[in-house]
């Protein structure tokens, strides 16, 4: 129980976020750094019908962990203005440590970005369609494909965490 209630005390006090200002830069050095780790990703990108950066998701636990952090939701080809979310995952199982992350994720169907808006960015609705990249630095990522309705790539890790849990994520829109 003690756990639960440190992990919820780290995860609220992460929730009061960077201005909007702030945020819009980090989010424009994660492209910069999503471009430079992952050749062709900005491209792959402005193929697909949305995608979300978060910028800095801040990830600790031991046992019980959370994950938290702030990002935008980007509509390709629409009038639709940016959007802002937050990330908050809980998880319990073996795991230590901290880490920081770079989050693209990529909706590749309009329907999977629209079930993504309508579903209040729940995970649990759409996880059997995500697909993780794992991409070496400097790879060429023309020859990924759009099979699956969302791709998530995670670059820019700093930090040391073992994990192998079981977890849930919720992205919440946010004013800023």
């Amino acid at each position: 129980m003690k756990h639960i209630i440190a992990v919820l005390l780290f995860v609220s006090t992460m929730s009061f976020g960077a201005s909007k200002a702030v945020l819009d830069a980090q989010i424009k050095e994660a492209l910069i750094a999503f471009e430079e780790e992952i050749p062709g990703g900005n491209t792959f990108i402005a193929n697909a019908k949305g995608y979300m950066i978060f910028p800095q998701v801040i990830k600790a636990g031991f046992v019980i962990g959370g994950e938290h952090g702030e990002g935008i939701l980007i509509e390709n080809n629409s009038s639709i203005p940016k959007s802002y979310y937050s990330m908050t995952s809980a998880s319990i199982g073996l795991q230590a440590g901290a880490q920081t992350t770079t989050y693209v994720i990529v909706f590749t169907t309009a329907q999977m970005l629209h079930s993504f808006k309508v579903s209040n960015g729940i995970e649990g609705s759409i996880d059997g369609s995500i697909a993780i990249a794992k991409w070496g630095k400097g790879k060429d990522i023309s020859s990924l494909s759009f099979e699956k309705p969302i791709i998530v790539f995670a670059f820019s890790q700093k930090g040391l965490m073992y994990n192998l849990n079981v977890k849930g994520t919720k992205f919440t829109k946010i004013d800023k």
